[in-house]
């Protein structure tokens, strides 16, 4: 009984000294409900509680910056950990991405327009290298056949040597080839995180005398579509 009074005062004395609940808890160790029922009328000054208050934001925030190195963390671990799950790509499995590929990002063939060539367009250097392999292991298309555009709205200030660098870089062609750039003047309603610094504009894919080509990659998403269980 002696000990509890003496937590009681000191717990009292701490309170009034402008110490949080928690603080209190760590130096006098009783239960939270114990400590609630021997401070909940004692009130704390403006300079007090504005103290908690700062303290608490530092908290929720320095809490927040590990609850966020852990998210990364982890998205790294799974990140690994799905990358080794893909194993090596054959020539069948990469005819088959680059259908798909231009299922999603190309120019089809219109009831209307039966004669379209091939044209893809996209901004990821990834897919765009994907892209290039499937025409060259797979289609057999020959690199003087390909002409490059690049779009970009003005609102992202590259150079034109900016672009040209850097789709040279990501296609392996030389800087040359694109010659082709066009500055759109409309404004930007994005939201968009990526297009920042590191965004370099969509780049254009055209296969010269390509309309038999894209009736037979046609045919091809159909193939895929046909034989993939989900037609009826």
């Amino acid at each position: 009984m002696i000990a509890k009074t003496a937590q009681k005062l000191q717990a009292i004395e701490l309170r009034k000294k402008g110490f949080s609940y928690s603080e209190i808890l760590d130096k006098v160790h009783v239960s939270p409900a114990s400590l609630s029922l021997w401070l909940h009328k004692i009130e704390l000054s403006q300079k007090q509680k504005l103290r908690l208050i700062e303290k608490s934001i530092v908290s929720r925030k320095k809490g927040s910056g590990i609850l966020k190195k852990y998210r990364i963390l982890k998205s790294q671990k799974i990140f690994k950990e799905a990358t080794s799950e893909i194993k090596k790509i054959s020539k069948r499995d990469l005819a088959l991405i680059g259908t798909t590929l231009y299922w999603a990002e190309g120019n089809k063939q219109k009831e209307h327009n039966p004669s379209v060539e091939a044209i893809f367009s996209n901004s990821d250097p990834k897919m765009i290298q994907i892209y290039l392999a499937w025409l060259k292991r797979c289609l057999k298309i020959d690199n003087t056949k390909l002409v490059f555009e690049i779009y970009i709205h003005e609102t992202y200030k590259k150079s034109e040597k900016e672009l040209r660098s850097y789709w040279s870089k990501t296609t392996g062609f030389p800087v040359d080839v694109f010659r082709k750039i066009y500055f759109k003047k409309n404004k930007v309603h994005s939201y968009r995180k990526n297009r920042g610094d590191g965004y370099f504009g969509v780049l254009r894919i055209r296969i010269r005398k390509s309309t038999d080509l894209n009736r037979k990659i046609t045919g091809w998403i159909d193939g895929i579509y046909l034989n993939s269980r989900v037609a009826s």
